[in-house]
């Protein structure tokens, strides 16, 4: 971003509404995978309720981010996918885990450095 941009050009804040969330990155990581019915995320995510579960899906199913099938059948079968949209986060999602590693091992050599000096 260039500094002769006004804080009105920035439209980071759409991206960030699709990413926010404590397991939203999680579920579409899963969904990265592959088609995966309700159940099968709410095993591959510890710790997330049921109702958080739903929230994030609902979230991304208004950003036609995912896509909820639901089969007729008894009792019913749902399953999720990741929309055109949806795919199209992969490339960022590739770019921020990169940065994400980066970033940590940058932490990483900070405190040992930090560790070093106050010895």
């Amino acid at each position: 971003m260039t500094a002769n941009h006004s804080h009105e050009d920035c439209v980071v804040e759409p991206a960030l509404d699709v990413l926010f969330g404590k397991w939203k990155v999680s579920i579409l990581y899963l969904l990265f995978q592959g088609t995966k019915r309700f159940s099968e995320l709410q095993k591959s995510i510890p710790g997330i309720t049921k109702k958080m579960l739903i929230s994030h899906l609902r979230d991304l199913e208004e950003q036609d981010v995912i896509l909820r099938i639901v089969y007729p059948s008894v009792p019913p079968r749902v399953e999720y996918s990741l929309t055109e949209t949806g795919q199209s986060l992969g490339p960022i999602l590739e770019l921020m885990h990169q940065w994400g590693i980066k970033h940590e091992e940058q932490l990483m050599r900070k405190r040992s450095s930090e560790a070093v000096t106050q010895s």
